[in-house]
């Protein structure tokens, strides 16, 4: 009994006992650590998978969303033109209104004249010759120069 004491007590029989102590401590604690670790990993996961999920599921709403806004502004930009066309429309309106205005304009477009007036028409041959320029350099007949005229009035009017 003394031998298994003093064996017991020894100090090889003691570190030998200690190492083989910290080494299950030891080995305990990896595993511990290896535990935890992966089920952070599985909770990291999942929860990735949820992220992925919402993005997925949000990413066509809230492109249509964008698009949408989008359209808004551009019908709200296309109203407001739309009221400020109206606004000189109804302007125009009201100048047609005036006697003296639509006078001035037959005058001026029409090249009316009152009784007892005389109409004199002169011809600028630097307009003339800038005419026949736009024109590809062909005299036209007045009537062709006419229609040329209500053709452009509807074009700019479009």
């Amino acid at each position: 009994m003394a031998t298994q004491n003093r064996d017991r007590f020894s100090t090889a029989t003691r570190l030998r006992l200690l190492g083989e102590q910290t080494a299950a401590r030891v080995y305990r604690s990896q595993s511990r650590r290896q535990a935890r670790r992966s089920r952070l990993t599985g909770r990291a996961a999942f929860l990735a998978l949820v992220v992925c999920s919402m993005v997925v599921a949000l990413a066509y709403p809230m492109r249509q969303y964008v698009s949408q806004r989008g359209e808004i502004a551009e019908q709200e930009r296309l109203a407001e033109d739309a009221a400020a066309r109206v606004e000189r429309l109804r302007d125009e309106k009201a100048r047609l209104q005036d006697d003296a205005y639509v006078r001035r304009l037959a005058r001026e477009h029409l090249h009316y004249v009152l009784p007892g007036e005389t109409a004199f028409t002169m011809n600028d041959p630097e307009t003339a010759r800038e005419r026949r320029r736009d024109q590809g350099g062909a005299e036209q007949p007045w009537y062709s120069n006419v229609w040329d005229g209500v053709d452009r009035a509807d074009q700019e009017n479009r």
